[in-house]
């Protein structure tokens, strides 16, 4: 089904998103979007809601550990990984 419609792009830069194609994405209330120049005009599309977004990193959460123990786990992590990176930097030589 083609989406397409004329909209008017008025004197301040506005345009309005027709109801019917606001409905299709479930934009039914305010919200923001991105406006991008492309090689024919524009290209708008929505602001992901953070909310939306919520428990797509469960994977990777550390449980049990208090923010301390959390920040020095990420400081011995970025310790490695510069020893690492070093290593690999002489190994080439």
């Amino acid at each position: 089904m083609d989406m397409t419609q004329v909209v008017s792009l008025t004197r301040q830069g506005q345009i309005s998103i027709p109801a019917k194609m606001l409905a299709k994405y479930g934009k039914n209330r305010p919200t923001k979007v991105i406006v991008k120049a492309v090689e024919n005009g524009w290209l708008v599309e929505p602001v992901p809601d953070i909310l939306s977004l919520g428990g797509i990193l469960h994977k990777y959460a550390i449980k049990g550990k208090t923010p301390a123990q959390i920040r020095k786990m990420e400081r011995e992590a970025f310790e490695e990984a510069i020893v690492e990176d070093y290593l690999a930097s002489v190994s080439d030589e």
